[in-house]
């Protein structure tokens, strides 16, 4: 497709015109180069390159990231900004307050559908322009929701806002790896991380101010976010060079695939789902964090129903509770912090390739305080003579096991599934969202029919029969790898489907 305009210095070598390619009513398709035709690609230059993100300043590398952070936390904010208003919704428009909450499970099943679209759209064509693009209407959905004049308008705009605030969630995560390499990268999806479950827990304020915090991000986005994506910046590049130099010939290696519909199907939309239900990896890791997401948007339920009805908190303090999970999601980035020295070294001992089980050791602390925080909180939370700090405190256990589970989990998928990253988690992003989505329209019952006492403890149990997950991936990981088409175990061996030379030459 680039042999248009051969270069003038080229040899001429005539064949006979094809009617397939008849350009003009005298012209028919000019002679092929002769040469090599990668002395026409694009490519790095060196190291040092601009065009590969990681070769960034410290300063224009956390600019971007943070902005990429400030989407990611509006995202999540805006997940759970809804549950102080259930009450008032549910006497606004006359619905119980199970059917009130489906305004924060219709958007956290926007956050379940909008990554099979947003994830293959990123690898496509860049990180900046899909995220800018989905704050702009998220925002605009926002607005829309915090005037709405009945029950359903309220609804269909938070299930939309969602799904476009579900972009930054599978996609900041593979700008993230565009930006670091594989020594910073576990600290850069810490902060992600952390911002993804901070949202919920300091978001209880009004649907105005998520809307306007959310035009201040795609004002952000618009001015000041640049693009990190490699292949999207250098097709730009021989986009220019052709324009400048009047070579046609001049390209960058995927502008010559040709993506049909059916392409565009089964390689990219469906890649996620393939993953998700091809790869043992993806399939459990989802599962756990799934469980662990679950949770999180439970006890934005269960923290009232345990503090207010069987503590007789008044309802404004009863969220107070709640610093003890913020505080605990803070620790559990310190711990994944302090095992980065370990696992650079294991990097550099492995040639400075990813080392994927080694991001499973924090893992394996977190399944272990996860449920110890659950009963904790359980046995402790339903006695007024137990002072209430004290089931406040299971939030430490609690939160640090969310945060390393979820977190390492992420790192392990990007460092298993690097060249398919986005898609891998548009994967975990889909099946966990549907369990977060769940989990808060029966949390009141749960807890109410069982008991705070064993409602936390069936909680518990499910911990526990989860804890071996981050051990036997661990022992078992790197042969499960080799076994897929879509996990690199060494340079020589690309990814499948969706795989990208660029990203394994920047890696």
């Amino acid at each position: 497709m680039f042999d248009l305009a051969p270069h003038p210095a080229a040899p001429i070598k005539r064949s006979k015109p094809s009617e397939n390619y008849k350009l003009a009513p005298d012209r028919w398709l000019p002679p092929p180069l002769e040469e090599d035709h990668k002395i026409y690609l694009v490519e790095l230059t060196g190291d040092g390159d601009p065009a590969n993100a990681k070769s960034w300043t410290v300063p224009r590398k956390l600019w971007t990231a943070v902005v990429f952070g400030f989407d990611t936390l509006v995202a999540s904010w805006g997940s759970s900004v809804y549950s102080a208003a259930v009450g008032p919704v549910s006497q606004e428009f006359g619905v119980s307050r199970i059917v009130a909450l489906l305004g924060l499970t219709l958007y956290i099943c926007g956050f379940a559908t909008g990554p099979l679209a947003f994830a293959p759209l990123s690898e496509l064509y860049g990180r900046k322009w899909p995220v800018t693009g989905a704050c702009f209407i998220f925002t605009c959905f926002m607005f829309a929701a915090a005037t709405a004049k009945n029950f359903q308008t309220l609804m269909l705009t938070r299930f939309f806002s969602g799904v476009f605030a579900s972009c930054p969630l599978a996609v900041v995560g593979s700008a993230f790896n565009d930006l670091f390499g594989n020594e910073m990268r576990g600290i850069a999806i810490a902060a992600f991380s952390a911002l993804v479950f901070l949202g919920p827990f300091i978001s209880l304020i009004t649907e105005y101010i998520t809307s306007i915090i959310g035009a201040l991000a795609f004002v952000l986005d618009l001015v000041v976010l640049e693009e990190t994506y490699l292949k999207t910046i250098l097709q730009k590049r021989a986009a220019q060079i052709r324009v400048e130099t009047g070579n046609f010939a001049i390209h960058h290696v995927s502008e010559q695939e040709i993506i049909d519909f059916n392409d565009l199907h089964n390689k990219h939309l469906f890649l996620p789902l393939k993953l998700l239900f091809r790869e043992p990896i993806v399939f459990l890791i989802t599962i756990y964090t799934a469980f662990i997401y679950g949770i999180l948007y439970l006890f934005l339920e269960a923290y009232p129903v345990v503090f207010t009805t069987y503590r007789g908190i008044r309802p404004a303090l009863a969220t107070l509770p709640n610093v003890g999970l913020i505080v605990g999601v803070l620790i559990g980035c310190g711990i994944v912090i302090a095992f980065e020295p370990r696992y650079n070294k294991k990097l550099k001992a492995n040639n400075n390739l990813p080392v994927p089980e080694e991001r499973l050791l924090p893992m394996m602390v977190g399944a272990t305080v996860f449920p110890i925080g659950l009963f904790w909180f359980a046995w402790t939370g339903n006695y007024p003579s137990i002072h209430w700090i004290v089931p406040t405190l299971s939030g430490l256990l609690t939160g640090a096991g969310i945060m390393t589970i979820f977190l390492q989990a992420l790192n392990f998928l990007i460092d298993a599934y690097l060249m398919v990253a986005a898609s891998a988690i548009a994967a975990n992003t889909f099946l966990r969202s549907f369990f977060g989505a769940g989990s808060p329209l029966f949390a009141s019952q749960m807890f109410n029919n069982l008991g705070v006492e064993w409602a936390g403890s069936l909680l518990g149990f499910l911990a526990v029969a989860f804890w071996p997950i981050p051990f036997l991936f661990y022992i078992y990981g790197e042969r499960l790898r080799k076994m897929s088409s879509y996990a690199p175990t060494d340079m020589g061996k690309k990814g499948g489907e969706g795989s990208e030379d660029e990203e394994s030459k920047s890696d």
